[in-house]
């Protein structure tokens, strides 16, 4: 079974959720860590066992040095695409990096196109692909538990770009990753936000018309913060689910009524989603699998998407 050698930039905390699954993995060990803050990379690397020798201030440095199997780019949005393409360039078997894959589909193309140049594999952090409730709801609307899906409704917080990027990307894996086709949004913004340092929209609806006959609608920021969610309903021609991410609540002919489907000796058979993704994408390096739930090319559509939203609103069309 082959070991992969794993470095990780940038150790804030969701360096930490990163590093929790390289190190609880079997097939993944975490071999060097870069940061450009001392004190920050230091308290990683006690945290997790690695090496003084093996923490770095200058990730190209690390990746020169270390060459490992796979790098995690773990630092906020705009620093996703300069940091991939360079990395890139550097050749290791795969890069993972955090979501959104990139502010601009500008910038998310260029990274595409660094790693199929390089022959690297590309990927994104959308975790919760793994979680059980989202797997189970896959599940169900494949086996036709709720008939055709019609139509979607997700309420979600902090603009698109943050929660919006896992809520899409929810809307899409469940169904099955289809196209989307068409949105039209509306987007405001008055005052000056920003989240993790990038410009966000104050609040949006938008509608999403996928291939599959389906229509979503997304509310951001319509609503106070705390009755909002990642989570999604989907009405189908024959009954509805409502999915969390450990959960999912059924209606149909057959539950009389809601139904909980989950419970927790279901959620027990499932790894944590951080180990469940560096699992996987072992198994994708190893060629067990053909394709990875998190590749880049599903994160590219879901920004699209956002983008178009955007867009939308923009050009009022």
């Amino acid at each position: 079974m082959t070991r992969y050698r794993v470095g990780l930039i940038g150790c804030g905390s969701i360096g930490r959720s990163h590093a929790y699954g390289w190190t609880h993995s079997e097939r993944t060990e975490l071999v060097a860590l870069a940061d450009i803050t001392p004190a920050a990379r230091d308290e990683f690397g006690e945290d997790f066992g690695v090496p003084e020798a093996a923490r770095y201030s200058d990730y190209r440095e690390m990746v020169s040095k270390e060459r490992p199997d796979i790098v995690s780019v773990c630092l906020w949005h705009a620093q996703h695409a300069s940091t991939v393409i360079a990395v890139a360039a550097m050749k290791p078997k795969l890069i993972i990096c955090e979501k959104p894959i990139a502010p601009s589909l500008g910038e998310a193309e260029q990274m595409l196109i660094a790693a199929e140049r390089n022959n690297v594999k590309l990927a994104i952090g959308h975790q919760r692909r793994f979680l059980p409730g989202w797997v189970m709801a896959r599940d169900l609307v494949a086996e036709g538990a709720i008939g055709k899906v019609t139509h979607l409704w997700s309420n979600i917080a902090d603009g698109l770009l943050n929660w919006g990027t896992h809520a899409i990307d929810m809307m899409r894996f469940i169904m099955g990753d289809p196209a989307a086709t068409a949105v039209v949004g509306a987007v405001q913004r008055d005052s000056d936000r920003y989240e993790r340092g990038l410009r966000i929209e104050d609040s949006c609806l938008g509608l999403i018309q996928f291939a599959n006959g389906a229509q979503a609608t997304i509310e951001s920021d319509l609503t106070p913060r705390e009755t909002a969610s990642i989570n999604c309903i989907f009405y189908g021609t024959e009954g509805m689910i409502q999915v969390d991410e450990n959960d999912v609540r059924m209606m149909n002919a057959s539950t009389n009524g809601w139904k909980t489907l989950t419970s927790w000796e279901y959620a027990q058979t499932f790894e944590d989603a951080f180990v469940a993704q560096s699992e996987s994408i072992a198994d994708w390096l190893d060629g067990k699998i053909d394709s990875y739930r998190g590749e880049a090319k599903n994160a590219y559509a879901v920004m699209e998407i956002m983008m178009a939203l955007y867009e939308s609103a923009r050009l009022n069309e």
